[in-house]
């Protein structure tokens, strides 16, 4: 089977530059300690802005909950306005929680961006909840949240056929047209993605012969495991002929190692008040240096510092080009863990310049 070749392009990109592989951009929407909402979404903007004219393929949002320290509880919302700001860059989701949704919502948000973005939207979908059991019980209005991730392979079938007006005759949705879509005349609609952490959506994702994208910078421990499972179970389909595998990184380039340190450990500090349960604005550098860590949470840390790539701009292209040999991604997609979204933003350009992407500041 041969895959379509407007789809797969949209899937696969270029690499440009010096880089392996095309480089893209998760964007939690970071509030800082000091900053508000509205301060973190408008630095979405200028991140999308700075990514679309450095080289990167993508940017996504990830769909977060009651967490203080990111403002993204709601993707497509955000994307419509990233999609005002910008004109090329390919704007998705990294993901939509479907659980959380009903699969037609999700096809008429993700129809509705489509329209105002033709040919720029990915549709990421994860089967987590993307917060704590209480919350997610209060998303979706049940108690019965395994049920939900259970069901994910259902839900996606019904998403799919809501973004393609196909159910067949019969089907008590025959007549139920997600709109914006196909009933309004020829259309593209979004590649579907599908995320994870661990095996089940690898699997699943090669069976329907789907892109995948992995949750590395969280789950580092599974990522070859799960890249393996996906290619091993992909059959081709008429979105794909061969697999296409990404991974989500996180990394921060600074001048210098110490200050790059410096600012990752304001991400350390966020996560351990997360794990135990004070989740929080995303401390500053200066509160992250005078917090007084146990030993429980310095081991927390210093293994949570393995997964991320840091450091000189070169250090950190060198340990993107090594994770990317040693997993075979397709292409890696870079979170930046700091309070400051100045901090975060020349991070992106520090590591663009170092694969020489397009769009570099002229030198004064």
């Amino acid at each position: 089977m041969t895959d379509d070749a407007t789809t797969a392009d949209a899937i696969r990109g270029t690499a440009q530059g010096t880089a392996p592989v095309p480089l893209s951009v998760l964007d939690l929407v970071t509030v800082g300690a000091g900053t508000t909402a509205t301060d973190a979404l408008r630095n979405s903007v200028a991140l999308a802005r700075l990514a679309e004219r450095r080289g990167y393929l993508r940017h996504w949002i990830a769909e977060h909950h009651s967490m203080p320290g990111i403002a993204s509880s709601s993707p497509a919302v955000i994307l419509s306005h990233l999609a005002a700001h910008t004109e090329r860059i390919r704007l998705g989701s990294g993901g939509v929680m479907l659980p959380n949704h009903a699969p037609l919502v999700i096809a008429e948000q993700f129809g509705t961006l489509e329209a105002l973005a033709p040919g720029r939207v990915d549709l990421g979908l994860g089967r987590a909840p993307g917060t704590d059991g209480a919350t997610a019980a209060a998303l979706r209005r049940t108690d019965r949240l395994n049920e939900g991730a259970d069901d994910f392979p259902q839900q996606l079938v019904e998403l799919t056929r809501f973004l393609d007006d196909a159910f067949p005759d019969g089907h008590p949705y025959a007549r139920i047209h997600s709109v914006p879509g196909p009933v309004q005349g020829p259309a593209g609609r979004p590649p579907i993605w599908l995320l994870g952490s661990s095996g089940f959506s690898a699997q699943l994702a090669g069976m329907l012969g789907l892109p995948f994208a992995f949750a590395h910078h969280f789950s580092a421990q599974n990522t070859v495991p799960a890249l393996d499972l996906y290619r091993s179970s992909f059959r081709p389909s008429e979105v794909l002929s061969e697999p296409y595998a990404l991974i989500g990184v996180a990394a921060l380039a600074a001048e210098d190692e110490a200050e790059a340190h410096r600012q990752v450990m304001t991400g350390a500090l966020s996560m351990v008040r997360l794990r135990t349960g004070r989740p929080g604005l995303v401390p500053t550098p200066e509160e992250a240096e005078a917090y007084a860590f146990s030993e429980m949470e310095r081991d927390f840390v210093d293994g949570w510092l393995t997964n991320i790539v840091y450091g000189t701009p070169d250090a950190v292209r060198d340990g993107l080009d090594d994770l990317q040999k040693r997993t075979g991604a397709d292409e890696l997609m870079i979170t930046a863990n700091a309070h400051t979204a100045a901090v975060r933003l020349h991070s992106y350009e520090l590591i663009a310049d170092a694969y020489g992407l397009p769009g570099a500041a002229p030198v004064a």
